[in-house]
């Protein structure tokens, strides 16, 4: 690996994980920005043709957050 900015490698756990959340926000500030590609759109098409057709497959948000938390 030839990294851009090898001291970002010195930085702490920390650090690092704050400089992910950092870029990670600053990219989720534009969405429209990031594209959807085509494969992406079909595999949602087809999620949601199989939950129209079965209403019963899917979680409630409450049931999600239960599971996760």
């Amino acid at each position: 690996m030839n990294p851009v900015f090898p001291e970002l490698f010195s930085l702490s756990r920390a650090e690092k994980l704050q400089l992910v959340e950092d870029l990670w926000d600053d990219i989720a500030a534009t969405p429209a920005a990031l594209p959807v590609l085509d494969w992406q759109k079909q595999e949602l098409a087809q999620r949601k043709t199989e939950y129209l057709q079965n209403l019963t497959t899917g979680s409630n948000w409450e049931d999600v957050k239960a599971r996760i938390s």
